[in-house]
């Protein structure tokens, strides 16, 4: 595994990296690459497809409707108007991998 620059987070130059020594590509060419199937699944996702990557999970995009929320501060209702919403969803694959490290 390669080493990750950012302690607990894992960036698009990692993922580059990643490609980069597995795959043998330039790093420009492996940035490239992430680049390329990160705008692809954003498109999808802007026109309102969902995006599934087996064995990893879902991004489930859903529509809310309007509905009427409280501010807690104050107690006022106020409308909270509709919404797309971005969601994911873990496979099953990834929740095991999670729960057993």
């Amino acid at each position: 595994m390669v080493n990750m620059r950012s302690v607990g987070t894992l960036t698009r130059a990692d993922l580059a990296e990643t490609i980069n020594h597995k795959m043998g590509f330039s790093r420009a060419e492996s940035l490239a690459l992430v680049e390329e199937i990160l705008a692809k699944m954003c498109d999808a996702m802007a026109a309102g497809q969902n995006v599934k990557i087996s064995g990893f999970g879902s991004f489930v995009l859903r529509d809310k409707k309007e509905r009427i929320g409280r501010n807690p501060k104050t107690g006022v209702e106020v409308p909270i108007t509709p919404r797309r919403v971005l969601t994911f969803r873990a496979s099953q694959k990834l929740k095991d991998r999670i729960a057993s490290s």
